[in-house]
């Protein structure tokens, strides 16, 4: 379970730093703010994506895990 929070906590931090870097640049006019709103914008779909494929990736490749099954243990009572 720690593996997940780790994981929320390393997306928000990315996602929150994008978002205030592109809210910097423009309020400095720089001619680079559309494009830090764009990869903001894009972050905030792509990471959490990203993240989520993540979890699967590891619950196929250690399915016997206990937090993985706990609707079997229902459905065999």
């Amino acid at each position: 379970m720690k593996w997940k929070r780790a994981l929320a906590v390393i997306g928000l931090v990315l996602i929150c730093s994008l978002y205030v870097i592109a809210l910097i640049s423009a309020f400095s006019h720089s001619s680079e703010s559309k494009k830090w709103l764009m990869a903001a914008i894009y972050s905030t779909v792509v990471i959490p994506v990203f993240l989520y494929a993540a979890q699967l990736v590891v619950r196929v490749i250690r399915p016997d895990d206990k937090h993985n099954d706990t609707d079997t243990t229902n459905k065999e009572q």
